[in-house]
């Protein structure tokens, strides 16, 4: 890498969990003042890879070094007083306690014995700063604030440790476009400032932008290494995938359903996130919702979904009037609605319980009767979903946690799958996923409408919805402020309607208003 010493060298390393080999022989060198991305499929062992460089697991062979000398860690904290400082995909933060609490929680400023709250405030003030945040109060409570800020809560915490070592797992994926803007600016600051950078995403213009030198990593092993721009994506994905890569999402109808809709809304409000909204969606048939980030989108499953409360407005179900009061509610009966979540860790799935137990939770009520589960139908109708979505995993009675982000993803789908819902609401359910497991979804949600479902799907990804979509609507202030059909669907209408401008619908090719 430019014939500067490396900083960080990991050689050899290996790791299993059971039969799982998750490293096999993999090698790293992390130079400073460079920001290296990892690529690879979910399960190809970046995150085990980064968690043994953070001390999280001790590898079962190898070696390891941090300025020409061996070293070893016990413990993230032993990771810490070296440098290394991990973001993890998964939040850290205790929802309860404050920004600050959260950004000092390691090792807090003391004064007689005590916790010195005001050189708390000015600690995380500054790092907040330096995470270009500076827009959040220390004394914020977590748990009020929105996923990405959360997420920039995260980075703040780890930049106030003052690595020499920065290790990003997905750290954007929560972000909106402005945050992004700004980490991106930060981490090009942080890079001339002599820090090494190791930045793992799927998101492949975020590699394009940041990166000096990629190595993709595949079954475990890292199989090349290369300086940033010197391959093509599509050279890229096929190294990641082990096999020729076309990005060609699944065809689409030639024209729209005939069918009546299944779900509508009719002037739907909400506070003041959703706007007088009207919208349907009939069977067979794939509706986007764009926009940017935070323009009611999330709200709009939720309120679906029976989560919200004080809705004022019409939902229709098969062109009837109903009141959906609860997720159970929505799930049950006439309706069989699902809604796969943003946040799989959180909201999707029951972690520490095994594969088994996630995938058969919601359909219990399907799969019992008097009281007693009848586990023949449960075991067919969950091989039945580990063979549709390609559920990759050791066993079924291994803790979910332990399967890789994109495998999680397709149990939290499988889970509501087992329901056999009619209407399908995806809350940007590719966030943080690699590409050979979006494709497997891209394929699914087709195969689903084809079946007959009606699904409403939220991306904050302009790819997918022109891919994806028979229709987009596109959100701007909790209003649907344009619908895209057909050809109409481009980046260019998207960005343009996202940002509400009122140009000529010929021009920016708007299929109509919504």
């Amino acid at each position: 890498m430019d014939g500067a010493a490396p900083l960080f060298r990991m050689e050899g390393i290996s790791k299993r969990y059971g039969g799982v080999r998750a490293l096999e022989k993999a090698d790293l060198t992390v130079t400073a003042g460079g920001i290296h991305a990892i690529l690879g499929e979910n399960g190809a062992g970046k995150s085990t890879l980064i968690k043994v460089m953070a001390g999280v697991v001790a590898p079962d062979e190898g070696m390891m070094t941090l300025d020409g000398r061996e070293v070893n860690f016990a413990s993230p904290a032993a990771a810490n007083q070296a440098g290394i400082v991990c973001i993890f995909q998964e939040l850290s933060l205790i929802p309860e306690l404050s920004v600050a609490d959260n950004i000092v929680i390691s090792d807090p400023p003391k004064r007689f014995g005590m916790i010195d709250r005001r050189a708390q405030r000015r600690i995380a003030e500054q790092a907040l700063a330096r995470a270009g945040a500076s827009d959040i109060h220390p004394r914020a409570l977590v748990k009020d604030l929105p996923l990405s800020r959360r997420q920039m809560v995260e980075i703040a915490k780890a930049l106030a440790r003052k690595p020499r070592i920065l290790i990003l797992d997905e750290a954007t994926s929560a972000l909106t476009a402005a945050d992004v803007a700004k980490v991106f600016e930060v981490l090009k600051r942080l890079r001339s400032e002599g820090l090494a950078l190791l930045y793992i995403s799927h998101r492949m213009n975020e590699i394009a932008e940041l990166a000096d030198h990629c190595t993709v990593f595949r079954n475990g092993r890292n199989v090349a290494s290369y300086p940033a721009g010197s391959k093509s994506d599509n050279e890229v994905v096929e190294l990641m995938i082990g096999r020729e890569y076309s990005h060609i999402f699944p065809p689409k109808p030639g024209s729209a359903p005939a069918a009546a809709p299944v779900l509508e809304a009719r002037n739907l409000s909400w506070a003041d996130r959703l706007d007088k909204i009207s919208l349907s969606v009939r069977a067979g048939e794939v509706v986007g919702l764009g926009g940017l980030d935070g323009q009611g989108q999330r709200e709009l499953l939720l309120a679906f979904f029976g989560v919200l409360r004080g809705l004022r407005g019409d939902v229709l179900i098969d062109g009837k009037p109903v009141s959906i009061t609860s997720p159970t509610a929505a799930s049950h009966g006439g309706i069989g609605m699902a809604l796969i979540p943003e946040d799989r860790k959180t909201e999707g799935l029951m972690l520490p319980m095994t594969v088994r137990e996630n995938l058969s939770f919601a359909a219990l009520d399907r799969l019992s009767k008097a009281g007693i589960i009848d586990r023949a139908a449960e075991q067919r109708l969950i091989d039945d979903m580990v063979g549709l979505l390609a559920i990759k995993t050791a066993g079924l009675d291994i803790p979910v946690g332990a399967l890789s982000g994109g495998n999680q993803q397709k149990v939290v789908i499988a889970k509501w799958l087992m329901r056999q819902p009619r209407i399908i609401l995806l809350n940007d359910p590719t966030r943080g996923i690699d590409v050979g497991t979006k494709q497997e979804l891209y394929q699914l949600m087709r195969k689903l409408a084809d079946a007959g479902a009606a699904i409403l799907f939220y991306s904050t990804d302009y790819d997918e919805l022109i891919g994806c979509c028979d229709r987009v609507l596109v959100l701007y202030d909790g209003a649907v402020k344009r619908e895209l059909v057909g050809d109409g669907i481009t980046e260019h209408a998207l960005i343009a309607s996202a940002l509400n401008i009122h140009g000529d619908d010929t021009r920016i090719g708007l299929g109509g208003k919504a």
